[in-house]
């Protein structure tokens, strides 16, 4: 326990003294070998980190990263928001409702909030600003709805989540499915309230069904992205990072046989995909280096043992969880928690009657949804810089956003059966 102790101490100085979260994991836990004199265990360390990142299904990571960069490159998000616009942008606050429609179309190619925010904020926040919209408003509605890129299938968090506790990829993305779907619908109900209050006005007529179709027509290019990744993993025809892979070969040639890229445009492309997919599998593998520190302490041991000692309830375990992975995620990236908590929260839900599967679904949306506080809050960052605002200002605004989708999450943790229906469908769960 005392080494844990250190490591824990040592870890969270080094954020404070603002090392980037993989080495502050890395180097904890070299200290803490050290402190503990086991300098032979010293050669164990990149065999670790090694490993933490063989996995197949990690492949599938970059080849995301990938797709969403090319289609961004190409254009293709203007595209899916002037579908989004037909749909819903005579509702009063429309552009609002634009927002939570086109992220949910994108969340289908990219699978990552940050990247979603980015694509969605750079064409859709200066659009609010001309129509009349607080830019407060515009940056927290844009961040809310980026948090559904890693909710909505396909999702790197959940691909971390799959590598990590061996669960089925496409049960994930089938249970993420319904909940995404809620958060949006209460973004939307939240954004017109906030509308109405404001008294923003509403842009014009309801779009007849063929300007609806037209709309459609014109992005079928990028409408079909989500199709054949969501089509091709439920259905069995790809492994995700097939799935994955044929995304990025269906933009690539899309996007050069409609002159949407051109050929000096892909070095950059691909310069920024592997300077992300770095990022994320450096951090990966520091945190699974961090895990087995944790592994030989026993931590996931003792913390099983300490929870139950603290209830036997299922329901009350939720809650417990629940709390303690909001205030978590306010600190640490969600891929980060999900493989240092992951194999210690996990065993303890099962032993009480949860469903692997529905606590997955529960452990990932709750990290997600505190992407959108600080310190860490990565799509704050990101709004508040589109949208040319304090973040003291966006975090403000963003409140009764977060309110909503923590009643999201709370929704679909005590109805299973929200979460489970798709899966369950679809054969993965019984």
């Amino acid at each position: 326990m005392e080494a844990f102790i250190f490591l824990a101490l040592s870890f969270f100085l080094l954020l404070l003294l603002g090392v980037p979260i993989a080495f502050s994991m890395g180097l904890s836990t070299l200290l803490t070998l050290l402190w503990r004199g086991e300098t032979a265990m010293l050669l164990v360390v990149p065999q670790n980190m090694v490993t933490g990142v063989d996995i197949y299904v990690l492949v599938a990571v970059p080849f995301f990263i990938l797709a969403g960069d090319v289609m961004g490159e190409a254009g293709f998000t203007r595209q899916l928001v002037a579908v989004a616009n037909t749909l819903v942008g005579h509702l009063r606050g429309g552009l609002a409702h634009v927002v939570v429609v086109a992220e949910i179309f994108l969340s289908g190619i990219t699978g990552s909030a940050v990247a979603d925010t980015a694509a969605i904020g750079r064409v859709l926040i200066p659009s609010m600003k001309e129509e009349g919209y607080d830019l407060d408003f515009a940056a927290a509605v844009t961040a809310a709805a980026g948090i559904m890129g890693p909710i909505i299938p396909p999702s790197i968090v959940m691909i971390v989540y799959a590598a990590v506790m061996q669960t089925s990829v496409a049960a994930l993305f089938a249970a993420g499915i319904v909940p995404g779907l809620i958060m949006a619908l209460g973004l939307m109900l939240v954004s017109y309230s906030i509308a109405k209050k404001r008294q923003y006005r509403i842009r014009g007529r309801r779009a007849s069904g063929r300007e609806i179709l037209e709309a459609t027509r014109k992005a079928t290019i990028p409408l079909m992205m989500p199709v054949i990744i969501l089509f091709g993993i439920l259905g069995g025809i790809f492994t995700p990072t097939e799935a994955a892979a044929v995304a990025v070969a269906y933009g690539l040639i899309v996007g050069f046989a409609g002159r949407w890229l051109r050929w000096r445009e892909l070095g950059k492309v691909l310069s920024a995909t592997v300077v992300t997919s770095a990022m994320i599998l450096l951090i990966i593998a520091c945190a699974r280096l961090m895990g087995w520190m944790l592994v030989i302490e026993m931590i996931p041991q003792k913390s099983g043992e300490f929870l139950l000692a603290l209830t036997t309830s299922k329901y009350v375990y939720l809650l417990i969880l629940n709390l303690f992975l909001f205030v978590v995620g306010m600190f640490m990236d969600p891929g980060v928690a999900i493989i240092v908590l992951g194999p210690i929260l996990e065993p303890v839900a099962v032993k009480l009657g949860v469903h692997p599967l529905h606590f997955a679904i529960v452990m990932v949306v709750n990290l997600s949804i505190a992407q959108l506080t600080p310190p860490v809050g990565y799509v704050l960052y990101v709004a508040s810089s589109i949208a040319k605002i304090s973040l003291d200002r966006l975090v403000r605004a963003v409140w009764p956003f977060i309110l909503v989708e923590i009643a999201a999450c709370f929704l679909i943790t005590y109805v299973p059966i929200l979460p489970m229906s798709v899966p369950m469908l679809l054969g993965y769960y019984r």
